[in-house]
């Protein structure tokens, strides 16, 4: 199962975000934990060598809750990432985050169920540190990068991640809204804690595609309106994963790739 392809940089793509990388060469990459979601495209960016995964398939035929995230995450793992770049469709929890926004999430709740979610099943008991879910180096990285282009940036927030594939009823979204947080999404969890247990660098950039159900006044949304909204975004997000990747020391250290010191 070894690959002699390498990337710096990992990129998962979210809803209705299939083409990043100009001139890009797509490989297998096969797995312990079975396939990942697609053919990973392998080309430059700013000089770096990235890889770009779409983590629904190219066609969209993977829903929130079948994704193999283990599978995904480890392929990065064999070209040898180190620093993963993760933008979605979510929705937004409070007025002030608007949709067209974006949000550079710094804590996750977690609310899904039954999916794979370590790659530490045993014999050695292991319990990786996850108070603070995301990067500590790519988030200000993120957050500058997303306000040079004149984006509307949130530089904090806290994702709720729900099982889907359904969206949320209004009383469950109003409970996420009263606990005072600002974004819900169906594929942060266990992506982002999958990333910490390879000890890669990983970012979540939540693009706000609506305003979910719970908030007063709203009507339901539906995904092809996120799907749409998205694609009228793509450029934004092509120009912003562009700035971002410019901006990563590949070979900087940081408390993320030491996840396992002191986990066992």
């Amino acid at each position: 199962m070894e690959t002699t392809e390498r990337a710096d940089i990992g990129v998962f793509g979210g809803s209705g975000f299939y083409s990043l990388i100009e001139n890009a060469r797509e490989v297998w990459v096969e797995t312990p934990y079975g396939s990942p979601s697609d053919k990973i495209a392998l080309g430059e960016i700013a000089g770096k060598r990235v890889a770009f995964l779409p983590r629904h398939g190219k066609d969209h035929r993977f829903p929130p809750q079948s994704i193999n995230y283990r599978a995904n995450l480890y392929a990065m793992k064999m070209l040898g990432v180190r620093h993963i770049i993760a933008p979605n469709a979510c929705g937004s929890l409070k007025t002030e985050v608007k949709p067209g926004s974006m949000v550079v999430c710094d804590q996750i709740v977690d609310r899904t169920s039954g999916r794979q979610d370590t790659f530490f099943d045993g014999p050695v008991t292991t319990h990786v540190s996850f108070a603070d879910p995301y990067c500590p180096t790519l988030r200000p990285i993120a957050v500058d990068a997303l306000r040079s282009l004149g984006i509307d940036t949130h530089e904090r927030g806290t994702v709720v991640v729900i099982q889907g594939p359904r969206f949320s009823t209004r009383a469950e979204s109003k409970w996420f809204q009263s606990q005072g947080w600002e974004v819900i999404n169906m594929t942060q969890y266990p992506e982002s804690y999958l990333a910490r247990e390879l000890q890669i660098c990983f970012v979540n950039i939540s693009l706000i595609t609506d305003y979910d159900v719970g908030l007063e006044g709203m009507t339901p949304v539906s995904h092809h309106e996120v799907i749409e909204v998205f694609k009228s975004n793509n450029e934004r997000v092509k120009n912003a994963i562009g700035k971002i990747v410019a901006g990563i020391d590949i070979d900087a250290d940081c408390s993320c790739h030491h996840a396992l010191e002191g986990a066992r």
